[in-house]
């Protein structure tokens, strides 16, 4: 078993001594970094909280729902170089949601590519696995060092790398195991090839021509608003106040229903007796001893009116706020609207909702040409791929749908208007709607004729009708 473990623990001072490094993350984020998992997992909650709502979990499926609803993504050229990019695109497609929620929840996190036979496979490096030591002046991180841990043999193997890129473009990968009894400690050096996972690795290799650490970069494109540094932050960031007030409130509404309970007022001698000569316990809930004379108290139900409606009014107000601070549709968590709504519904309200879509689809759009450029340069050096030309930013087509970046049919409408009234080639709108290469020849253009000339007649039929 082998998994990505936490560097923002006690492991981050065996890295920093293993590498003689420092982390460039402030304590402030740092601080931050382990709030936002903290309040995703499920664990005790904070005194005087109720944390059963579970927000941060809703937010973040919401958003990488809506996101993905309808995304689909191809390679639009041919050949083998096209051949191999496309089977990349189809690993990627599974773990794409799990990058998008680690990046939405730590707000930026690494995608991976590991050799596995005649390809690559994709392991995401979520933020608490990882400490940026070095930035370039946009942001992006060009010194890095992630752990993961691996149980072996009863005992815990722990990887140290470093990944840093020079000016050249080259990538230089320090690796460095430790053997531990405890997953949460470092332990002592030990070889790199005491376990067979890592026998092959080097201690130091260098690749040249990779142009970045070898790893995809996830970043959400909300500003810092916990040090205003280049570090990512959680997409529900801004709302945790608001999000402890909603457990508080939680907490407190739990509490009007338990004092709600009737109870029965009684004289503390009425209580039974144990055979030890102790007063019986009874539960609270429903008897209440009281010492004084019998007479005056005599028997008493005590049932207060709920304050339902004021409580719930209040935490529907923090979810509203909640929405704005984030940018969510409103009534995506203050439950405006009760019925469930298509993708296409969602953006055909406009809003700061559709917005934030577009935000975070963007995101991943630029994760993923990135991915797959490493990829291409990664598969030259380990002759995985020809050499030839493949750009990420025109051969590779993202498509999200009807739903959330423009809405398919209205578009269809138009361009069949422009070819109506003669702007437009009806070929042209074929390629468009059929997601086809943009037609550049007279042989593109008899191309699509050939293969799509119903059509082509609907729409000129419609121009005649015009």
């Amino acid at each position: 078993m082998s998994i990505f473990s936490a560097l923002l623990d006690n492991k981050i001072q065996s890295f920093e001594q293993a590498y003689r490094v420092k982390d460039i993350t402030s304590p402030q984020m740092q601080n931050a970094i382990q709030t936002w998992f903290a309040m995703y997992l499920e664990g005790p909650p904070q005194e005087g909280e109720d944390n059963c709502q579970r927000l941060p979990v809703v937010i973040v499926n919401k958003i990488a729902k809506t996101a993905f609803s309808e995304y689909e993504a191809t390679v639009s050229t041919k050949g083998p170089k096209a051949e191999f990019m496309a089977g990349l695109l189809n690993k990627i497609d599974k773990p794409k949601g799990v990058a998008m929620q680690q990046a939405l929840v730590g707000g930026e996190c690494f995608i991976k590519p590991v050799l596995s036979g005649r390809s690559f496979d994709f392991s995401i490096v979520r933020r608490d696995c990882f400490i940026p030591l070095a930035r370039d002046t946009q942001g992006r991180i060009t010194d890095v060092g992630t752990s993961e841990t691996t149980a072996y043999n009863g005992k815990y193997y722990t990887l140290l790398e470093r990944r840093t890129v020079d000016d050249a473009g080259t990538l230089t990968i320090q690796s460095k195991l430790y053997e531990s009894n405890d997953p949460s400690l470092g332990g002592t050096p030990v070889p790199l090839a005491a376990i067979p996972k890592y026998a092959a690795l080097q201690p130091t290799l260098s690749l040249r021509g990779v142009g970045g650490i070898g790893m995809a970069y996830f970043k959400t494109p909300l500003l810092n608003c916990v040090d205003m540094s280049q570090d990512g932050v959680s997409v529900y960031a801004p709302a945790v106040g608001l999000i402890r007030n909603i457990n508080r409130n939680e907490q407190q509404l739990n509490g009007e229903f338990e004092r709600g309970e009737s109870r029965i007022i009684v004289s503390g001698d009425m209580m039974e007796m144990n055979e030890d000569g102790g007063r019986k316990r009874l539960t609270a809930h429903v008897f209440t001893s009281v010492d004084g004379d019998q007479e005056e108290i005599g028997v008493n139900i005590f049932s207060p009116a709920l304050r339902e409606a004021s409580y719930l009014a209040r935490k529907q107000e923090y979810l509203r706020n909640i929405e704005s601070q984030i940018g969510l549709k409103r009534g995506i968590l203050s439950e405006v609207e009760v019925a469930e709504r298509t993708a296409t519904e969602i953006t055909s309200s406009a809003g700061d909702y559709n917005l934030t879509i577009i935000d975070f689809q963007s995101m991943w759009e630029d994760a993923l040409r990135e991915l797959l450029g490493i990829c291409d340069r990664l598969g030259q050096i380990y002759k995985l791929c020809d050499s030839s030309k493949f750009d990420p930013e025109k051969d590779i087509t993202v498509d999200w749908g009807d739903g959330v970046l423009f809405n398919r049919d209205k578009a269809w409408a138009e361009l069949s208007g422009m070819v109506a009234s003669g702007m437009l080639k009806p070929e042209v709108a074929i390629a468009w709607y059929y997601n086809l290469p943009f037609p550049e020849t007279p042989k593109d253009l008899e191309n699509i004729r050939s293969k799509y000339m119903p059509e082509i007649e609907r729409l000129t039929e419609g121009a005649g009708d015009e």
